[in-house]
């Protein structure tokens, strides 16, 4: 039986709160629901730049990573997103975090980094897909009858 390493199962649980938690930010942008885009209540606007992008990208790429299908691509793209929300909408007003907004966009991008670099996890996906695939190969093929 193989056994799961503490970290093994802590970087699963890291992954899946995070993908969870952009996942509803994308969700409240885009349909308007968990208090709408900035607690306004509203959904943002079919199509604009960049703000419907953006929560389009927190909910297919918060999903993926929730899951942990296509963990690293889907991190990149989610932590690239986020350094663009940080570095045009947050630091032109300010150059710190604090001062200017932009926490929560520096913390999911290096989250989503963290993520990208550490891998899914085993509690992912991507690793069962894998294993699925090295069990296919693994078994013994029938002899074709000629």
């Amino acid at each position: 039986m193989h056994s799961l390493r503490l970290p093994d199962l802590v970087t699963s649980l890291y992954r899946i709160v995070v993908g969870l938690l952009f996942t509803l930010h994308g969700a409240s942008s885009l349909f308007g629901v968990f208090g709408g885009s900035r607690g306004s209540g509203d959904a943002i606007p079919f199509g604009t730049w960049p703000g419907w992008w953006a929560a389009v990208i927190q909910l297919v790429g918060g999903l993926l990573v929730l899951v942990g299908l296509g963990t690293r691509p889907a991190a990149v793209l989610c932590s690239g997103s986020m350094a663009y929300a940080y570095f045009v909408v947050h630091q032109p007003d300010d150059l710190l975090p604090l001062n200017n907004g932009g926490e929560l966009s520096a913390l999911f991008c290096w989250s989503f980094l963290l993520i990208a670099v550490l891998g899914p996890g085993p509690w992912s996906l991507d690793r069962g897909l894998s294993a699925l695939q090295r069990s296919r190969r693994s078994e013994p093929q029938p002899a074709s009858v000629a």
